[in-house]
This record gives structure tokens, C-alpha cells and sequence, in this order.
């Protein structure tokens, strides 16, 4: 777990994503990665160390897209490597997430799908979310929305989750059970994050999600829900504190940081 950047609007996301990971960083990490939407293909990079490790990763072959999340992770759930760092993805990559928290019923959720025939790459208990939401949706009777939903629900846990997905590209899902998270809201453009600093830089017009509550995401706007599936309205606040004084994270100035 650490923290959590996404984005959905009209310009590239990539700048928008690492640039919210770096104000992000004071709060430590192992790894990190991205994830974007274009045109229905999703493309992951991810590293560990630093994020200019991941930012070189990335140079010579530009990700690019309007849709999509990034992570910095603090390995709880298996060893900090490239492999297990997020964002991590189902079966066939289709759906794609980034999580903070833990999933304190994931072994028994692996075995579950690893009966029904799934196969797991990493060590994590976040990619046991991917493919719950996959099991799901492929039986065919509920939209990717009810899928999601009902995935939280087999959730024990924590987590602060954000969600990309091919099956529908013009959209990013997230949640919070346990694990902050907050939607930044401007004009055709809306950031997510697990900390306000890290989208302030863009608007400071925000919503915080609350325990057991999703949103569905568009440029068009959003839709807030419990994960009873009850349609929420939620205040829109002001976020007045000085961004300095954040990337400071305490500290009277940047040299002591």
C-alpha cells in the first residue's frame, strides 16, 4: 500500500499521473507503475525504485491516453519487485488496478479462483481483486458496474482502489473501505488520489469518498454509490491548504526534508 493517482479528462494522463506520484513520494515506497487507455488497449509500465526509474522505463516509447492510474507501493503482500508491483490485471489484461490496503480474505479467494481455473502471476493479494471482478463479469449477467460491485462485496478488508478496464474504456471506478481516497473535480477533468496533495496542483475542488461508498467516473461527470448500490450525493469541498507547505511533509524547509 502507499499511494494512489488517477486521472480521466481530456489531456494526456501520463504527465498528470507522475507528476501526482512525485508529490506522493514523502510518504516512502519500493515500486511504482502506471497505467493508461487508448483506443481499448491498456499499457502498464512498472519499476522498482525510484519513480525516475519508472519515468526512464517509459522514454522512447511515450505512453499516452486520456484514461488512466498509478501507484507507489509498500510491499505487504509479497516481495518488492517489478513483478508484484502495481498496477496489477486480470486474466487477460482487460481490467487493470491500483489498491491500497489489504485483502485479509485473499487466500481463500485465491484458491476459489484458482479452482475455477484462473492463474496468477504475482505474489499479491490486490491481483485476487482483478480477477474477482473478471470471474464475475464473464458470466454474463451483470454489467461491469455490478461486477465491480459485487466484487467489493466479497471483500474482507481495506483498501483505496482504482480501476481501468477495456470493456469500458470511457470510464475509471473507484472505492474506499478503510483506505482514503479522494476525487479531485474540475471542468470536463476529474483526479483521483489517495492524498488531496497529490492532484491540488490541478483543482481544489474535491470529494471525499467514505467507507463502503464507489464512484464511477466519465469526463461527462460522476455517479457516487453506496456499495449497497444506493446513489449517494456528496459535498463538494474547498481544499484551502498551501501545496508548499505539504511537500514539505512537516519539515520548515526543503533542505531538512
Amino acid at each position: 500500500m502507499c499511494g494512489i493517482v488517477g486521472y480521466i479528462g481530456k489531456r494526456d494522463a501520463y504527465p498528470v499521473l507522475i507528476g501526482g506520484l512525485k508529490r506522493l513520494e514523502y510518504r516512502g515506497y519500493d515500486s511504482s507503475g502506471v497505467a493508461l487507455l487508448k483506443e481499448g488497449k491498456i499499457d502498464v509500465k512498472k519499476q522498482v525504485g525510484k519513480i525516475a526509474a519508472l519515468e526512464k522505463s517509459v522514454n522512447g516509447t511515450p505512453m499516452t491516453g486520456n484514461v488512466g492510474i498509478a501507484h507507489t507501493r509498500w510491499a505487504t503482500h509479497g516481495v518488492p519487485n517489478q513483478t508484484n508491483a502495481h498496477p496489477h490485471s486480470d486474466s487477460y489484461g482487460d481490467i487493470v488496478l491500483v489498491h491500497n490496503g489489504i485483502v485479509e480474505n485473499y487466500a481463500t479467494l485465491r484458491k476459489m479462483m484458482i479452482e475455477k481455473g484462473h492463474t496468477f502471476r504475482t505474489e499479491t493479494d490486490t491481483e485476487i481483486i482483478a480477477h474477482l471482478i473478471e470471474e464475475i463479469y464473464k458470466q454474463g449477467d451483470s454489467s461491469f458496474e455490478e461486477a465491480f460491485r459485487a466484487a467489493l462485496l466479497e471483500l474482507d478488508g481495506t483498501y483505496g482502489l482504482a480501476v481501468i478496464s477495456r470493456h469500458e474504456p470511457d470510464k475509471l471506478y473507484v472505492a474506499r473501505m478503510g483506505s482514503p481516497l479522494v476525487l479531485g473535480i474540475s471542468e470536463g477533468e476529474y483526479y483521483v488520489a489517495s492524498d488531496a496533495s497529490a492532484i491540488i496542483a490541478h483543482t481544489r475542488d474535491v470529494m471525499y469518498l467514505e467507507d463502503g461508498e464507489f464512484a464511477i467516473i466519465s469526463k461527462d461527470g460522476y455517479v457516487t454509490k453506496t456499495i449497497q448500490n444506493e446513489i449517494i450525493k456528496k459535498k463538494i469541498e474547498r481544499v484551502e491548504f498551501d501545496l508548499e507547505r505539504i511537500e514539505k511533509a512537516g519539515y520548515d524547509h526543503f533542505m531538512l526534508k
